[in-house]
């Protein structure tokens, strides 16, 4: 079977790797998807190539949207898709490398609940105060003079 050509392509270098991503998204498929409010479902392709050793990675991904073609053309839903990992990645990687997260050992009734909404509350207010983007500075900062913190949010 001939794979029809891809609607959207992205060609990126960057981090030490060379990637390639390509969309395909249809209508075709909506009557079949037992999926609410679904409008066009997608694939995209991932080619990763490591500069520096050549080795390569070919992922697959499949995925809905219920967004309309009218609504997001193949290109918008793949910035949707890239879009949605930057932010991921922004919040967990402040939380597992300032914070530490992964090795608390706050593990029992409402504690990691309540230590995960107090990191996200630090991150919160650094980030509208506009302290830059390292938060890791911004949290030593606040450390070395705490009454700095509560005038930031007004206490």
């Amino acid at each position: 079977m001939e794979k029809k050509p891809y609607q959207y392509e992205t060609i990126e270098k960057g981090h030490g790797r060379l990637e390639i991503r390509r969309i395909w998204t249809s209508t075709a498929l909506n009557d079949y998807v037992n999926f609410p409010h679904v409008q066009q479902v997608f694939l995209i392709e991932r080619l990763t190539t490591s500069i520096k050793t050549g080795k390569e990675r070919h992922e697959l991904v499949c995925g809905v949207t219920s967004l309309t073609p009218q609504q997001a053309s193949p290109e918008e839903v793949l910035n949707y898709n890239r879009g949605h990992w930057g932010i991921e990645n922004r919040e967990h990687y402040v939380r597992d490398v300032t914070f530490d997260e992964d090795r608390s050992k706050v593990r029992t009734q409402q504690g990691p609940r309540m230590m995960a909404a107090l990191r996200n509350l630090v991150i919160s207010v650094c980030r509208l105060l506009k302290l830059g983007d390292n938060i890791a500075q911004a949290t030593r900062a606040f450390a070395r003079k705490p009454h700095l913190a509560m005038q930031a949010i007004g206490i």
